[in-house]
Formats: structure tokens, C-alpha cells, sequence
């Protein structure tokens, strides 16, 4: 155990002296602010081999101690101002639902980048296929669309989510419908909270522009000496500006523009993305997917032609689609499977689709 603390520490002093001994590139100094984070980074390095009593406790306090010196920080300066602006019940309100929100994003963001789409066997099996793939030479289940950015047939293929990283398919098709209409619910939050804030910010902005546009002291002569505008000791005839310290430090700028663009951003990421949630909320609604939605207007086009009415195999009718989709199969799962974090297996297999009449109940409720 001696013998690893040692190597430990001796590693650790070559590090840092590999450090010192690298030639600085350029003359300028670094900021201020990024010197004092590097000597506090490299204390908190020092500090994991001081002496031979070190051990993983003392470790795991050095790691954790920027996260000590946040939340010292935060509940000082944050929470006297959150309590002072804010009543109890708002603050237990923002801190329920906004945690709430933020669980429910990153989970289904989560699950909808790991989660397989979905793909149909590769092996010669009994289930029916619809058509066969021409790139992957393979038979293609009812709702089966290659995709040509994965190079793959797709079950129960929506599109290609470049922000996924990943094809929207049959077992993550929940994960990422849930995804964008909680990061909707969540932008609308944040605009709807910092409303008055942008307000403030936004009239800080153009008070501190009326400020700069204003001219800044008076230019005084040699008579300023007679009448008292010059300081004593100055040099008669020369001139001099009386200029006040400014009203607004830079730092002070810099927030309220970060208020404005936070608000700017929620707002638009609000209104684009909630518009597509809207047009896939109105596609699950008719048990449609997004390349269906397609191919069933041009079928319908093409029958109406012919006098007949085309009617979508895979709609139940609207709450049975939204049952079918969100695994509903009880009045609990509204709350558990919809409203919390769930990992649950979507309905089917996505190889094979019931053919049922519109009013037919999936699942009874």
C-alpha cells in the first residue's frame, strides 16, 4: 500500500514539474480569473499525495470540493435572493416542476439515442413480409423502411433523427415523441418564469445605451479656475473633462444580455419545436408515421381517382392509437408510463400489426 502512495506521489510531482518546465508560448499573461482557477486546480492537485496518510476519502474530498465551494456559493448568494423575490409556494412550485421536467428530458433523450429502433430479422423466418429490400436483400414486415443513413431496414421506420444520432423506429419512437413534448413543456416553462426577468434586462439594455449616448462631462478652460469646476493644483488654460464613473460595470451588461438571449432562445426552441411536436402528436393520432403520412395521401389520391375510399389498416381510432403507443394497458400507466421516467416495451413486436376495425378497443380501460 506504501509502495502505490509512493509511485503515486512521485507521479504526481513529475506532472507538475513537466508543467513548470514548458516553455510559455507568447509574451501576452493569461486573464486574471484563469490564473486563479489554475493555482486552485493545481492546490487541489498538490493536495492528493501532502503527506503518506492519504487515501481515498481524502481523494474523493479534493474531487468534490468545487462542487462544496458551488453549493457554499449558491445558497450565500442565490437562495437569500430567491427568497427574497419569491414566495415559498412559487419556489416549491419552480423546484418540483422544473426538477420534475429535467428528469423527463434527459431520460428520454437518453433512451431515445440508446434504444435500437428496431430491425427486421436477418435469418430466413415465417413472418410475412410486405416486399422484399432492394439494398438489403432481405423481406420487409408491414411499416419497414430502409434507411440510407444507417444503411438498414428500419421497423415501423418515422425518419432519421440527426440529433439523435439515431433512426426513429418501433422501440424508441415513445422515447423520442415524450422527448421533444417535455423539452417543449420545458422551454415554455422557462419563458413563462423569466418573463419579468427579460422585461428588466431589456430595459436595463436600453437604459444603459441612453447612458452611452449622453455626453459624458463638460469640457472646462482656464476659467474653470475662477468659477471652481477645475481640481486645485492644475495647470491654468488647459483643458479638462470632469467625466462620473460610469452607471454600469461590463459585468452588469453582459448578465442582462444573457437574460435576453436565454429568453430569445426558449421562446423560439419553444415555438419550433413545439410545432413539430404538434405535427407528430396529429400523425400518432391517426396511426401514421411520418414516411406513412406520405404514401397514404398519394394512396389516397390514387383510389379516390377510382371512386374508392382509402382507409389506414393500422388507425383504431384516436385514444386507441394513443394506447397502442404509450403501452397504456390500465388507468395507472397514464400516471406511471406517461407522466414518469418509464423503460417499458412498446406494444407488439413491430414484425407483425393487428388489422383491426377503427372502433375496435386495443386494450380496455
Amino acid at each position: 500500500m506504501q509502495s502505490r502512495q509512493r509511485m503515486f506521489s512521485s507521479a504526481m510531482r513529475l506532472f507538475l514539474r513537466w508543467f513548470r518546465l514548458c516553455p510559455r508560448r507568447g509574451r501576452r499573461r493569461a486573464p486574471r480569473w484563469l490564473r486563479e482557477l489554475w493555482s486552485y486546480n493545481r492546490l487541489l492537485l498538490k493536495s492528493l499525495y501532502f503527506n503518506t496518510l492519504t487515501n481515498s476519502d481524502v481523494i474523493m474530498d479534493c474531487l468534490f470540493e468545487p462542487v462544496f465551494w458551488l453549493v457554499d456559493h449558491l445558497t450565500r448568494c442565490l437562495l437569500p435572493l430567491a427568497l427574497k423575490t419569491y414566495s415559498p409556494a412559487w419556489i416549491a412550485w419552480h423546484l418540483c416542476y422544473g426538477h420534475w421536467n429535467l428528469v423527463m428530458i434527459v431520460f428520454h433523450y437518453y433512451k431515445a439515442t440508446k434504444t435500437s429502433p428496431g430491425h427486421p430479422p436477418q435469418m430466413k423466418c415465417d413472418i410475412p413480409a410486405v416486399s422484399i429490400c432492394k439494398k438489403c436483400i432481405i423481406p420487409k414486415p408491414a411499416r419497414t423502411h430502409h434507411c440510407g443513413i444507417c444503411n438498414t431496414c428500419i421497423l415501423k421506420m418515422d425518419h432519421h433523427c440527426p440529433w439523435l444520432n439515431n433512426c426513429v423506429g418501433h422501440f424508441n419512437h415513445r422515447y423520442f415523441f415524450s422527448f421533444c413534448m417535455f423539452m417543449t413543456l420545458g422551454c415554455i416553462y422557462c419563458s413563462i418564469s423569466g418573463r419579468n426577468m427579460f422585461i428588466d434586462a431589456y430595459n436595463a439594455i436600453e437604459r444603459f445605451k441612453s447612458l452611452d449616448a449622453e455626453k459624458q462631462g463638460v469640457p472646462v478652460t482656464g476659467v474653470g479656475l475662477l468659477i471652481g469646476i477645475l481640481p486645485p493644483g492644475s495647470v491654468t488654460g488647459q483643458s479638462y473633462y470632469q467625466t462620473p464613473p460610469p452607471a454600469f460595470t461590463f459585468r452588469d451588461k453582459m448578465f442582462h444580455k444573457s437574460i435576453i438571449y436565454m429568453w430569445v432562445l426558449t421562446s423560439t426552441v419553444a415555438l419550433a419545436l413545439g410545432g413539430l411536436t404538434l405535427w407528430h402528436a396529429v400523425l400518432i393520432s391517426r396511426g401514421e408515421t411520418s414516411i406513412e403520412r406520405h404514401i397514404n395521401s398519394k394512396e389516397t389520391q390514387r383510389m379516390k381517382k377510382r371512386g374508392k375510399v382509402f382507409r389506414n389498416p393500422f388507425n383504431y381510432g384516436r385514444l386507441n392509437n394513443w394506447k397502442v403507443f404509450f403501452g397504456i394497458e390500465k388507468r395507472s400507466h397514464w400516471l406511471t408510463r406517461v407522466l414518469l421516467p418509464s423503460g417499458h416495451a412498446p406494444y407488439g413486436d413491430g414484425l407483425t400489426w393487428d388489422y383491426c376495425p377503427r372502433r375496435k378497443d386495443m386494450m380496455a380501460i
